[in-house]
């Protein structure tokens, strides 16, 4: 069984800002917008996406941002709905997460958060020798801020890194309403961000459709293995898990 996908060839966003050290605020900014835009849609449909990080947003070849990998999304989080499973990046993790609380889309704006500031300090704003010290930082320090962060950025940082999921940023009744008013959008125009009007700031190098260039060479060259296929298990295997599927190869349909 092969799960064809669309390939993003412009590399992920941790690719880039290892690259550079961290971006200028309003490269930041762009980046933030888009990726708000596609918290407000999983939202909007009860989805909780609980591994926002720099790794899972892709670059198009036009430089618009696309999220990948959905393997920790929690659906039918509506209303007053919450999950309490244990799961994310490490460094990314909320308050509430760590505390076994239920939670919803407040465990999203937390990892915003830390994306922002990521973006704009180079660095995670959490850190411990070890998880348990991780751990311990993100449920009972404040990060600390350079400098030269301006007030809105701040501003934005601390209130996503709110450790009070019902005070944090986007987590009220205005939510998302709030978050496109917050100053540190002051300069973005909504409308043409959902419509991908705005030209990124950043344009990836890519030579063709299967370019592969702007990845990490510890993975493209990582040997493709595929699962060996057990006949007496497809056998075995009812064929309405494959229902759905543009595309089925007859060698491996068994009529009932």
């Amino acid at each position: 069984l092969f799960f064809v996908m669309e390939f993003i060839n412009g590399g992920d966003l941790m690719y880039w800002i290892q690259l550079v050290g961290k971006f200028k605020e309003p490269v930041a900014t762009f980046y933030a917008a888009e990726v708000a835009v596609g918290l407000f849609f999983l939202h909007s449909h009860g989805i909780v996406y609980r591994d926002l990080k720099l790794d899972n947003i892709l670059l198009d070849f036009e430089g618009h941002v696309k999220l990948a990998d959905f393997g920790l999304c929690k659906d039918g989080i509506v209303g007053m709905k919450k999950t309490q499973t244990f799961c994310g990046t490490l460094d990314s993790i909320a308050p509430e997460v760590i505390r076994r609380q239920p939670y919803g889309i407040s465990a999203d704006w937390w990892c915003f958060g830390v994306f922002i500031y990521e973006m704009l300090v180079g660095q995670p704003p959490f850190s411990g020798e070890d998880e348990e010290d991780l751990f311990q930082a993100i449920l009972e320090v404040n990060p600390s801020f350079p400098r030269n962060l301006s007030k809105e950025a701040l501003s934005i940082c601390r209130g996503f890194l709110n450790k009070d999921p019902n005070s944090r940023l986007g987590c009220s009744p205005a939510g998302s309403l709030e978050i496109r008013d917050h100053v540190f959008f002051r300069r973005i125009n909504w409308e043409l961000i959902e419509s991908r009007a705005i030209q990124p700031p950043f344009k990836p190098c890519v030579r063709d459709k299967r370019d592969t260039s702007n990845f990490d060479s510890a993975f493209t060259e990582l040997p493709t293995e595929l699962s060996p296929t057990d006949k007496l298990f497809i056998m075995n295997l009812s064929q309405s898990e494959f229902a759905g599927f543009s595309f089925v190869n007859p060698e491996f349909v068994i009529e009932v």
